[in-house]
């Protein structure tokens, strides 16, 4: 149980130390815990001032997420804030210094911000995430932010959830000095004696001034806010809750504020964004337990030299991310031509960095000097994993797993970056299923968060634990999945363009469908992402499908026939859209006639329903295909859980995050509404829509997908966990 421990220095401050591992996360438990000892303080006479921190060098990563959500009870709005933060800690008649090492966000910043001052370490990390989860900062920092560093950026950093470094917050003026870690406590106690002593200023965030703007370039200020949140996420209505609040405090006084922010925080712990939210956030952390994998003492060995057979968008990518992590990196190919191409393809990729002040020149030709090119397998002979990533061709993968079998030592893992093919087709001809893997990055693969890792039933668990310490390495969320014809992702997305294909086909606006499916919040519709793939990609991988799932596969004939056109997405300008030379797309009047080709070969006619469409029909009609497919790999036993099939379609498809991913979303509308729309659907357009048995089933007894989405568990606003988020508002 998390709490505080008190210790008074001959000098007579007292040392207040938050203790609740790993990051010092703050509970109501904790906070009573703080009130005792603070109160204690304040009654001694023997103390004359008051030192906060946190064990083990960390000051505080948050309160805990368990307060949000899960039925637990919660105290009245502005107990925390009002009561004790700002009318028991902030007006004490003892000065105040928080001392900040490690973590200080969320709550963690809120509870420093009520000190008279505070110290901190350059590296330290202070920031406010709370938007990250659908609440607002609750204990004060809406409204002290602003005033101890203006409004501008106390806005750009609660809407951003960007923390700054503790030399960043001092030029800042958010911290007032900057210490070593080994002197920090003690220089934090000198401080709060010379405060005492009239040698420095007794100040009161709240109450600060200087830092605010004029009323009237403050409301500028906040309509600028305003647009540019709902600009970057028109669904989300936090971020503005939050701006108004800000925006009381600004016009009506940092008391009025304090009220407002408690009670939009009250209401915004139990909205569905924060259960969507808070679901992610867990869900993602998850992602790397596999039973009977992770949990059996396995350690990961040392993977040094990685090489990657194939230097195109993947490849090049894959290796982009994989040297930027350190790792040196053989890159094969075919010929020279392939071979400079693909090097110059990774040059880019770093230089754009460099170009946006995401990596340094030194960094950048250390990241260089880990890459080497080759056209054949002598190098081979000492590397510890090779991921393949040519074209989607079975019998060239096979023919390269052979090869692979004869080059590289017995311990090397053999990967492929396949996004479709089944594992056991690429490895037949070899002798090695026991470390063949799928390592499925998402394009581009040194820019998208997801992995895919693919084992087959034969492949060991120690290259499984090798594979989920790469991804950490290099920074990617891993999701393990089974081993079957798309895997996770794709199969379960595979509906989403033939869906919109059916539509179309029968009478619905390409372009609408489009407009729909962004506005619910996918980066884009299923026909603009048709696109930019490329319709080479689309049909392979649709083959693959059709081959497989056969009794389910929408077989459309429009893609096809715009291909035959030499219409092949993007990269010729032309596809469902067209294409300037800043590659913006527009609609194409042309689009009709290729449409009404496809209908006639198919033989389906015009249906008056399907031209006029409703929004909340399309969006149905287009996801909930894939939740279909999504029961049948939950099923299978594809996906290890649910939330994992969540995190597979939020990190590698852009299914926005606040929806809490595709099957939350799907229990948010209810297992029998998703059934009965489906199979009436499948009476009117086929065994495309069909239910499967895993829905049926639950559509019949009335239960969820999932029956454990809504829990809650205890943990704090951690930022390495949060980083990957970072840009939901």
């Amino acid at each position: 149980m998390g709490h505080t421990v008190m210790e008074v220095g001959p000098h007579g401050v007292a040392i207040i130390t938050i203790v609740n591992p790993p990051v010092n996360s703050l509970s109501y438990d904790v906070f009573h815990s703080l009130k005792e000892n603070f109160d204690q303080a304040i009654q001694r006479d023997d103390v004359k001032a008051i030192v906060f921190t946190g064990a083990k060098g960390r000051f505080s990563g948050g309160f805990d997420i368990s307060a949000f959500g899960g039925g637990k009870e919660r105290p009245k709005a502005g107990w925390l804030s009002v009561e004790i933060i700002t009318d028991t800690i902030e007006a004490a008649r003892k000065p105040l210094v928080a001392a900040i090492d490690g973590l200080a966000l969320g709550g963690g910043l809120e509870l420093a911000m009520a000190c008279n001052a505070r110290l901190s370490t350059p590296t330290a990390q202070l920031g406010l995430p709370e938007l990250q989860l659908g609440i607002i900062p609750g204990l004060g920092g809406t409204q002290r932010l602003p005033r101890l560093v203006g409004l501008t950026k106390a806005l750009e950093m609660i809407l951003t959830s960007k923390p700054v470094k503790g030399k960043e917050a001092f030029s800042l003026g958010l911290v007032d000095g900057l210490v070593s870690p080994d002197d920090l406590v003690n220089a934090a106690c000198q401080w709060a004696l010379d405060i005492l002593g009239h040698r420095r200023p007794w100040i009161a965030s709240l109450y600060k001034t200087d830092k605010l703007e004029p009323l009237g370039e403050a409301g500028e200020i906040l309509k600028f806010a305003r647009a540019q949140a709902q600009k970057r996420a028109p669904n989300l209505q936090h971020p503005l809750v939050c701006i108004d609040v800000i925006e009381v405090g600004v016009v009506s006084g940092p008391r009025a504020g304090l009220w407002k922010e408690a009670e939009a925080s009250q209401g915004l712990g139990a909205s569905d964004t924060c259960k969507s939210l808070v679901h992610i956030f867990f869900a993602q952390r998850g992602t790397s337990k596999i039973p009977g994998v992770t949990d059996c003492g396995l350690v990961p060995r040392q993977v040094k030299n990685i090489a990657i057979l194939g230097g195109g968008l993947m490849g090049s990518g894959i290796a982009t991310a994989l040297i930027l992590s350190s790792y040196a990196v053989i890159l094969k190919e075919v010929n020279e031509k392939f071979l400079d191409a693909g090097i110059n393809r990774i040059k880019a990729n770093l230089l754009s960095r460099v170009k946006k002040g995401k990596l340094t020149q030194d960094k950048f030709e250390k990241a260089i000097s880990l890459l080497k090119g080759t056209l054949d397998y002598e190098s081979f002979r000492d590397v510890d994993m090779v991921i393949e990533a040519v074209i989607e061709n079975v019998s060239l993968k096979q023919h390269i797993f052979a090869d692979l079998e004869k080059y590289c030592p017995p311990h090397c893992i053999l990967a492929s970056n396949t996004s479709t093919i089944n594992l056991n087709l690429i490895g037949k001809r070899t002798k090695s299923q026991d470390r063949i893997v799928g390592a499925h990055f998402f394009s581009p693969a040194h820019v998208m968060p997801l992995l895919e890792i693919v084992r087959t039933k034969q492949t060991s668990p120690q290259v499984i634990v090798d594979v989920l310490d790469i991804s950490k390495k290099i920074k990617k969320i891993p999701v393990v999945v089974g081993n079957c014809t798309g895997f996770a992702v794709n199969r379960m997305f595979f509906p989403y363009t033939q869906a919109g294909l059916l539509l179309v086909e029968r009478g619905a606006d390409v372009y609408q469908i489009d407009k729909v499916i962004t506005k619910f919040g996918m980066p884009m519709g299923p026909f603009r992402l048709a696109d930019l793939v490329g319709f080479g990609v689309a049909i392979a991988t649709g083959m693959e499908f059709i081959q497989n799932f056969p009794e389910r596969t929408y077989k459309s004939m429009l893609i096809p026939l715009l291909q035959e056109d030499k219409r092949a997405g993007e990269t010729t300008r032309k596809g469902f859209y067209l294409y300037d030379d800043k590659r913006k797309a527009s609609p194409d009047p042309e689009l009709k006639n290729y449409i009404e080709k496809a209908r006639s070969i198919t033989g389906v006619s015009l249906d008056p329903k399907l031209v006029k469409l409703q929004e909340k029909d399309i969006l149905e009609m287009i996801f909930f295909p894939v939740v279909n497919e999504a029961c049948r790999i939950l099923d299978e036993g594809i996906a290890v859980k649910a939330a994992d099939l969540d995190i597979c379609a939020v990190m590698g498809m852009g299914f926005p995050p606040y929806r809490g991913g595709i099957i939350f979303w799907a229990d948010t509308l209810g297992s029998k509404y998703i059934y009965s729309r489906l199979e009436r659907w499948s009476e009117l357009y086929g065994e495309f829509f069909k239910p499967c048995a895993y829905l049926a089933a639950r559509a019949a007894k009335g239960i969820p997908l999932v029956s454990n989405l809504s829990s809650f568990t205890s943990i704090s606003f951690m930022q390495n966990h949060l980083s990957h988020n970072s840009r939901i508002v």
